[in-house]
């Protein structure tokens, strides 16, 4: 086994606190062992005499040939110009703080959802918006492996199945103001799905109009909510997170770490985990609206998933795992 192998420090998934925290420990203890002089690693010389072998003869080929190796760089240039572009988009995960995501989300009138007294009236039905429709055209595009067209009255929404991507050629502001509309009532019935012409599939698009399915389907899920839970969860039974987000291309909303980091060690109810976190209830509302429009939140329904259901923990008394992992890194005791 290689030097770099035994240096290497495993938290197998699920992670867990208590591992997660055993292994920057050790981390740090590693650390602070005096280092050896390194020795010559033999997998890594390998690689770079490979790696000089096809420079040569990359080298060699262009001495044969100058116009076509100039030609495949342009193709190779233009590519991955193109890649980056939509990896851009794809990775346009964004963290909003407290203060923003008020006027970032949207307001409600008649309604506060933060008020434990009106938990009973703080949701929304994700049918009547703009994600429900998007959700079903979602379906039958993945259930045909066709591309297919969402025709609203609205600039056209195309879903690329085979690579996961949605294209719709909008502003980001007109998107977010659109997702928050209840549009069952009056775009409803100029709703269809249509397979797209084997023609249209392979033009040319805006690379910078092209987004990830599950990036689009959490972003439009947290405008539609405004900081309210989806219909289909019961606000009294507790609630479940399958695995965790990929949240380096979300967006990511108020304390969305800390939530999934609660959830993932076992079901709770919504105002719990607000209580547990010290955080308003529409943070909890907005996250667990994304996770279940993504299929990555559950509700619990039998009486024995209740029993295993994690004890009801008060907050303020115990760290939060950032900040006993933050400990841990300063040196302190977590």
């Amino acid at each position: 086994m290689s030097n770099n192998k035994k240096n290497v420090i495993a938290v197998k998934k699920p992670v867990k606190t208590d591992e997660m925290l055993a292994a920057l420990a050790k981390a740090q203890e590693q650390a602070l062992k005096p280092q050896t002089k390194p020795i010559a690693n033999t997998a890594m010389a390998s690689d770079a005499s490979a790696q000089s072998k096809v420079i040569d003869r990359e080298a060699s080929t262009t001495a044969d040939n100058d116009e076509a190796p100039k030609e495949t760089q342009l193709k190779r240039y233009v590519i991955d110009s193109d890649e980056q572009k939509k990896s851009s988009k794809h990775q346009a995960a964004m963290q909003l703080n407290e203060k923003g995501f008020g006027s970032f989300i949207g307001t409600l009138t008649g309604i506060d959802v933060n008020d434990p007294k009106q938990f009973a009236r703080a949701y929304y039905n994700p049918k009547e918006f703009f994600q429900g429709y998007v959700d079903s055209a979602f379906k039958v595009s993945r259930s045909k492996g066709q591309v297919r067209q969402l025709n609203s009255g609205w600039n056209p929404l195309i879903i690329f199945p085979q690579t996961d991507e949605v294209w719709l050629d909008v502003d980001e502001s007109q998107l977010r103001a659109f997702s928050g509309l209840a549009i069952n009532k009056t775009l409803g019935e100029k709703m269809t799905v249509t397979p797209l012409p084997q023609d249209s599939v392979n033009l040319e698009r805006a690379l910078e109009a092209f987004y990830s399915m599950d990036a689009f389907m959490w972003k439009i899920a947290c405008w539609a909510s405004k900081g309210r839970y989806p219909v289909t969860i019961d606000i009294k039974q507790p609630v479940y997170l399958k695995h965790w987000p990929n949240f380096t291309r979300l967006l990511v909303t108020p304390h969305a770490l800390r939530i999934a980091a609660l959830l993932v060690q076992g079901p709770r109810t919504l105002d719990n985990v607000a209580e547990v976190l010290n955080i308003k209830p529409q943070y909890v509302f907005v996250f667990i609206s994304a996770a279940s429009a993504l299929g990555l939140a559950g509700q619990v329904k039998r009486e024995a998933d209740v029993l295993v259901q994690s004890p009801e923990v008060k907050s303020n008394k115990n760290k939060g795992l950032l900040s006993r992992i933050l400990s841990v890194l300063r040196g302190k005791k977590a």
